[in-house]
């Protein structure tokens, strides 16, 4: 391959902000950080940031440890669940001390201790140049998953940690990391949901913000505070606008590697049939929620994670209904694809793999909807689904709902499976085995009785069954008997997909993968996985779509000054009460240009020293299009303040025991009228 044009070329259209990079660990870019901002990095900076930081319960959530001895700082929408079961979500909760903190059920930390590339014994059996055909390629791709497999079980047996093989570049290369896991977490501080949570729903997605979305768990290692000797020193000084900083997190998937054709079945198929599903739960749970202050009680977790990836997918879309955006990406592509044209070694007929990849999502299209009710994400949001569907399957690490000791409550998972079944009848018999679902009853008729009957709701009865795979299959509970019924049509649609655009990941997705990482190799960042990565960037302020200038930080004056006594601008009482002590000019969240997106959830904030200066909380709306091309224009990752949290654990939560663990003295009282 010439690589002198290739990269010639391709170089032409590479986006040209230098904060861009969704970074492995272990290919961090030392040289490009220099470039950007004069500065010299330890040549352990990033294993150290490594070590520290965490991936936190089932989903792509991050924290970091900030002492040695197991005191992890996160954020308070992350532990939400924890706080709900613990009876803490309102009123939050300290412990005082070491014995009052509480045990958060069934959520876990991960330490990313290891990593090991492991392309070649990923592809010696499962072919090592990508398939030519959809057959051929979906032998491989089974090949492949199945060598996975047993280089995680062989490196489990071993090392006695959590392995997981990570696909980057779209299969171009593979890296097993290595976890330890703490599966004992203790609540130790998490302020009121009104304050974490400031602005509610209404204002999430933007910025500026005012949320101390925070808080601080202890691992513990056989029932004493682990050991925990690489964590991060809690800084003491205030962020600056402009000041380089770099942040930790575990982005879900992006697809800045995607083709346009793959972007613009997303933009006209996928996404408009995920949000119109979306938004008919949201509906449905809203009406169930107006009916009474219960019925708004138990749905209110439910309606939250839906409206969250309604507005994440909702974000998506207006990234790819951007002209410009698809511009860009499109100028790439052809200049690409005109270079391997030119090559002698490639030639046209490797050109073609970008037709391939356009043919395959064109044909796959009208199946999309299908494919999206019977197998993923199929019946979204009810949890009881989703824990029959794991016992029937036996899905490895899928086991949080089967093994949750809370009941599952049926009058939200009747709304549910009600709306779920109301999408398969839309289908026809054709697609699903409507009759043995439904008989001569109504969607909401069969999901009334199929909820009254279950015994799935139970956790005595979920983990009595994941014990014993013969009881699932000889169980007459309605709940399996309908995932059951499902299954056959589910497996057939999964592996349709699989034959057609799953399969391009060992054909042609593949082989324009190899194209770019044979030039960049590791100066071009893989797509996120949902798996470990550090990005960089500055703290920085911009220009929304008025023009009209956004700080880049926030603080506890322009708080107070939002203050109401109207949701959701209603403060705790002691945030009130303690306004007198409080500086004004304290920043209390900001933003950077750190490439975070999708998932940055709890992740630690440092700066070139390794100091932590903030936790990541969210990003602002502009900065969900960064899913398919990364942008600085507009696009912000929001982190509360260090300094903010400092000051409000000193002047309202008189968290002294925290603040000596963080090694943080109390800072000097501050005026609230200071300059």
């Amino acid at each position: 391959m010439n690589l002198r044009i290739l990269a010639l070329a391709a170089a032409l259209a590479l986006p040209a902000a230098s904060d861009e990079g969704l970074w492995l660990f272990n290919l961090f870019p030392k040289d490009k950080v220099k470039e950007a901002y004069s500065i010299d990095l330890p040549d352990r900076f990033a294993d150290d940031l490594r070590l520290s930081s965490l991936s936190l319960g089932s989903g792509s959530a991050s924290g970091a440890f900030v002492s040695a001895h197991g005191l992890l700082v996160t954020d308070h929408h992350v532990v939400a669940d924890c706080l709900a079961k613990l009876g803490l979500l309102k009123d939050g909760y300290y412990a005082a001390d070491q014995a009052a903190e509480r045990k958060c059920p069934n959520f876990e930390a991960r330490e990313l201790v290891g990593i090991e590339e492991v392309t070649r014994q990923v592809k010696e059996t499962g072919g090592k140049e990508p398939a030519k055909d959809s057959k051929a390629a979906a032998e491989v791709l089974d090949k492949r998953n199945s060598r996975i497999a047993q280089i995680e079980r062989d490196c489990a047996a071993k090392s006695g940690r959590l392995c997981q093989v990570v696909k980057l570049y779209s299969g171009a290369r593979y890296d097993l990391y290595q976890y330890q896991v703490y599966s004992d977490l203790r609540l130790v501080f998490a302020p009121e949901q009104a304050i974490a949570f400031f602005g509610g729903t209404p204002e999430s997605l933007t910025y500026p913000r005012y949320d101390l979305d925070v808080a601080f768990l202890r691992a513990y290692v056989e029932n004493r505070p682990a050991d925990t000797p690489h964590f991060l020193k809690w800084s003491e000084d205030s962020i600056r606008e402009n000041d380089p900083v770099f942040a930790v997190g575990n982005p879900v998937g992006t697809a800045r590697a995607n083709t346009v054709a793959e972007l613009t079945f997303l933009r006209d198929t996928a996404i408009p049939a995920s949000l119109t599903r979306l938004q008919r739960r949201i509906e449905d749970l809203r009406t169930f929620a107006y009916k009474n202050p219960e019925n708004a009680r138990l749905a209110l977790i439910s309606l939250a994670d839906l409206s969250t990836v309604y507005k994440l997918t909702a974000g998506k879309m207006i990234g790819l209904e951007d002209d410009l955006l698809l511009a860009r990406k499109l100028n790439f592509e052809r200049k690409l694809r005109a270079a391997v044209t030119h090559d002698p070694k490639l030639g046209a007929t490797a050109a073609k793999v970008w037709d391939e990849v356009a043919a395959a999502f064109k044909a796959w299209a009208p199946n999309e909807r299908a494919y999206q009710v019977l197998e993923a994400p199929a019946a979204q949001g009810s949890q009881l689904f989703r824990a029959a569907r794991e016992l029937l399957r036996q899905a490895p690490g899928a086991t949080q709902v089967v093994a949750a000791p809370t009941a599952l409550d049926p009058a939200v998972e009747t709304v549910l499976l009600t709306r779920y079944l109301e999408e398969l009848r839309s289908l026809g018999e054709k697609e699903a085995p409507l009759k043995a679902i439904l008989g001569s009853k109504t969607p909401q008729q069969a999901a009334q009785e199929v909820i009254k009957n279950t015994r799935l709701g139970d956790a005595a009865e979920r983990r009595r069954l994941a014990a014993d795979r013969d009881l699932v299959e000889r169980s007459e509970d309605p709940l399996l008997r309908l995932v059951r019924e499902l299954d056959s049509a589910a497996r057939k649609i999964s592996k349709k997909r699989d034959e057609s655009i799953g399969a391009l990941e060992t054909s042609s997705s593949e082989r324009i993968a190899q194209y770019r990482y044979a030039i960049f190799g590791p100066a071009d960042y893989p797509d996120a996985t949902g798996t470990p990565r550090l990005a960089f960037g500055t703290v920085k302020g911009y220009l929304d779509r008025t023009q009209a200038p956004v700080p880049f930080a926030t603080t506890y004056g322009g708080l107070y000054y939002l203050a109401s006594k109207l949701p959701p601008h209603v403060l705790p009482e002691r945030w009130s009460a303690g306004k007198p002590a409080v500086g004004e000019t304290i920043p209390l969240d900001f933003a950077s240009t750190c490439d975070v997106t999708g998932g940055p959830s709890g992740g630690p904030v440092v700066t070139a020293k390794g100091e932590l200066v903030g936790v990541t909380f969210d990003g602002n709306l502009e900065s969900i299009g960064n899913s398919f091309l990364y942008s600085d224009d507009q696009a912000r990752a929001v982190h509360v303040s260090a300094r903010g949290i400092v000051e409000a654990l000193s002047r309202l939560y008189g968290a002294r025991r925290l603040l000596d663990e963080l090694g943080v003295a109390l800072p000097p009282a501050t005026s609230p009228s200071a300059p």
